[in-house]
């Protein structure tokens, strides 16, 4: 995708900034002048910066403003080592309520919605990114925060919600939960806005189909603003971004080269407008590409697109030499009749050997149509990523369910 001038322009005032700040940014970009940041290939030999670079800033190396300016502070969810601390000044939290706004309005939802937070409050970004673009939409907001899906229900019900956020994951377990107890005449949601993880085309389509809702795939990360700086229209042709707020490039993770329109590879994130920590060129390990200009989506719109997330790098196992994403399984499942949307991978090391169990959950009941399904999926799988499973089919149900992530590989290897 060709650069804008005035995204050139918005990157040289970033670096500037980042610069007189005399942070890690200003480490990492020594002896850059910003004015010679003339052309897209010029900027394209700028560093990465990794979320490894961010943790070693912490607490506050990020910072590209006094700390009087700095009006909140949010942290990545990751359990191990230091966290990302990213400071947001007040401009910073009014445009990412201005970027979510926009996705609900994407979305087709308005002020006339009553809209239904399930995603965590606190340091993680996820439950005030969608209080914060629905009250700049004007709509009524429902912050419940995760858990306690009696009392979700019941307000479901009372306060007749009509839009869910939440993980997909969250979603699915109100789903069944509301298709257990045959209330869903009594729910008048009419939209979901879904994001934190990635799923499937089936668990999309059970949650449709059990909510009675259309789905919109919300894409964001804490180091940049939080969710909200992506999401689906109702065409599903891929999430529409805004290049006003965010460049993104898609690159080879290996040689870190940029991909052209259209190949499969890592996005990497430039913020153009965020004042508390601005990012340049920042490598998430979320894999996707970017739709090409010349395929336009039939809602009209002219923002530019990216695919929907397939993985992330750093969700790879490698088992028997090959490479294998939790995508990949999915794409595998949602063709293969019987099977549902959720599953587990369990890898361990058996007599000298790697071992792949594939635990997926089935609507058949019967034994024979189970061992069925078992081959069906072993072939399928054999076939398309060369690796050898077991399959084992169980119960809806079996399996457990998240209300936040639900974790698909358990690798007991080491």
């Amino acid at each position: 995708m060709k650069m804008k001038k005035a995204t050139l322009k918005d990157i040289r005032r970033q670096i500037a900034r980042v610069q007189a700040a005399g942070g890690f940014y200003a480490k990492r970009l020594k002896g850059i002048d910003p004015e010679d940041i003339k052309t897209q290939e010029d900027f394209e030999k700028l560093p990465f910066s990794e979320k490894d670079d961010l943790r070693d800033a912490y607490p506050l190396g990020l910072a590209a403003v006094p700390d009087e300016e700095i009006v909140r502070i949010h942290s990545s969810s990751g359990t191990t080592g230091l966290p990302c601390i990213i400071p947001y000044t007040q401009k910073d939290v009014e445009d990412w309520a201005e970027l979510f706004k926009r996705c609900y309005e994407i979305a087709g939802i308005t002020n006339k919605d009553r809209i239904h937070i399930t995603p965590g409050y606190g340091l993680w970004t996820a439950g005030i990114g969608f209080q914060l673009g629905a009250e700049k939409l004007g709509a009524m907001t429902i912050p419940m925060g995760p858990g306690n899906t009696d009392k979700q229900i019941k307000f479901m019900q009372d306060m007749e919600s009509t839009v869910l956020c939440a993980t997909s994951s969250y979603a699915l377990l109100l789903a069944e939960e509301i298709e257990k107890r045959g209330v869903k005449d009594t729910i008048k949601l009419r939209k979901g806005v879904i994001g934190s993880e990635r799923w499937g085309p089936k668990m999309r389509a059970r949650i449709a189909n059990e909510l009675g809702v259309e789905l919109y795939d919300i894409y964001g990360l804490t180091e940049v603003y939080g969710p909200g700086i992506a999401i689906n229209c109702e065409y599903e042709t891929g999430m529409h971004y805004f290049d006003d707020y965010l460049y993104f490039e898609v690159i080879d993770p290996k040689t870190g080269k940029v991909l052209p329109d259209g190949e499969l590879g890592e996005l990497v994130i430039t913020t153009l407008k965020k004042e508390g920590a601005p990012l340049i060129r920042y490598r998430t390990h979320d894999l996707t590409r970017i739709i090409p200009d010349d395929v336009p989506c039939p809602c009209g719109r002219k923002l530019p697109r990216i695919d929907v997330i397939l993985g992330r790098t750093d969700d790879m196992v490698k088992v028997k030499g090959v490479n294998i994403f939790p995508g990949q399984i999915e794409d595998c499942l949602k063709d293969i009749e019987g099977a549902s949307s959720e599953y587990q991978i369990f890898i361990d090391h058996e007599d000298g050997k790697d071992v792949i169990n594939l635990f997926v959950e089935t609507i058949f009941t019967k034994k024979g149509e189970r061992r069925k399904l078992e081959k069906a999926i072993k072939d399928k799988i054999k076939s398309v990523i060369n690796v050898g499973v077991t399959p084992k089919a169980v119960d809806i149900g079996d399996l457990p369910r998240s209300e936040k992530k639900t974790t698909r590989v358990f690798d007991y290897r080491y």
